[in-house]
């Protein structure tokens, strides 16, 4: 294959500039995507920075990738996917599938999973290369310019109302309203929850319920907040900010949960008491499996679910991640591919 042309950062926080290099030999289980668009992640920012201080320079970002197969390894051709077919490349690039987590099919819990951004370029470029198991169809009736974000803010929000098993009769409460708040609002309006939005950002009240908020409180509003005590069944902190964490606890009904979504780096005080009287549980994931994103997805094409995203040209990457940074994304950011 010939060489492939990216957008690369050489330092922490450093700009992004035209980037090649050669991938190899495609492995005989390995599928070579074509990008047509890429979502930009908090997450992608995180690592651009070297928050997590676990990043490597050159560093190519992007993990919401949408494209078409462009190549396949002699196995992956043996795998169902074809030569033109729209697939997507989400968090994930390659799992072991060996160890219990993937036998279980937790292939994302996998011990060796390789993420897409770390230790691997990822899909701000014009092609990328997964394992065929994370080079997910996109299925129809999905618009693929604005389906980049389902494969990790999407998948994020989505995994716990499968996994946790939550009930359609559940009472949600989710907290910050950005890029990964407004669709776990999508997500559990469509599951059949109740779903209340907490935000920090007053004009944000119509902008929820449109995306299928029931109410709306200001995280700000200790008195609201004490008014809403014993009420949710769940509550989703996808906001990676300190919050009033007794109070959000008070909020729980017994045997509710605080699931965190969000990264928030600083320590998390709970009062072990707090938790005890009621039952209550916290918790946290990260992605989801390969078959929770398969049905994710389908679940967003029939519910149609679809993030609220703005576009710029991959070749504007810097003014777009200047725009992330800034707090200006409208929810979510796609890159639309354009290197000919």
């Amino acid at each position: 294959m010939s060489t492939i042309r990216a957008w690369a950062a050489t330092t922490a926080g450093g700009r992004l500039e035209p980037f090649e290099y050669d991938p190899g030999p495609l492995g005989p289980e390995d599928v070579e995507v074509e990008i047509d668009h890429c979502g930009i992640c908090h997450s992608d920012l995180s690592m651009l920075d070297n928050e997590w201080g676990i990043s490597a320079y050159p560093f190519v970002p992007g993990h919401e990738a949408i494209g078409r197969v462009a190549a396949l390894g002699e196995l992956a051709a043996q795998r169902g996917l074809q030569v033109g077919q729209r697939v997507g490349i989400g968090w994930n690039v390659r799992s072991c599938l060996y160890c219990k987590q993937c036998l279980r099919g937790q292939h994302h819990l996998c011990e060796r999973v390789q993420p897409t951004i770390i230790g691997h370029h990822g899909a701000f470029a014009e092609r990328v290369r997964a394992h065929w198991l994370w080079t997910i169809p996109i299925p129809e009736g999905l618009d693929p310019s604005a389906t980049g974000p389902l494969l990790c803010g999407g998948i994020t929000v989505f995994a716990p109302l499968a996994d946790l098993e939550v009930p359609p009769t559940a009472r949600i409460g989710v907290f910050g309203i950005g890029g990964l708040g407004h669709m776990a609002l999508m997500f559990g309006q469509a599951w059949g929850c109740e779903v209340t939005a907490f935000t920090s950002s007053p004009d944000k009240g119509d902008e929820a319920r449109s995306f299928g908020a029931s109410n709306v409180v200001s995280s700000r509003d200790s008195d609201a907040m004490a008014r809403l005590a014993g009420q949710f069944d769940y509550v989703f902190v996808t906001a990676n900010a300190p919050l009033d964490w007794d109070a959000i606890i008070a909020m729980l009904a017994p045997q509710g949960r605080l699931h965190f979504l969000g990264a928030v780096l600083e320590p998390v005080p709970v009062h072990v008491m707090n938790l005890l009287l009621g039952a209550k549980a916290v918790s946290a994931s990260p992605t989801g499996s390969r078959a929770v994103i398969d049905a994710m997805l389908g679940f967003a094409a029939r519910h149609e679910v679809k993030p609220k995203v703005e576009h710029f040209p991959m070749s504007r990457v810097n003014e777009a991640m200047d725009h992330l940074r800034a707090g200006k994304a409208s929810y979510r950011i796609v890159l639309d591919a354009d290197f000919d």
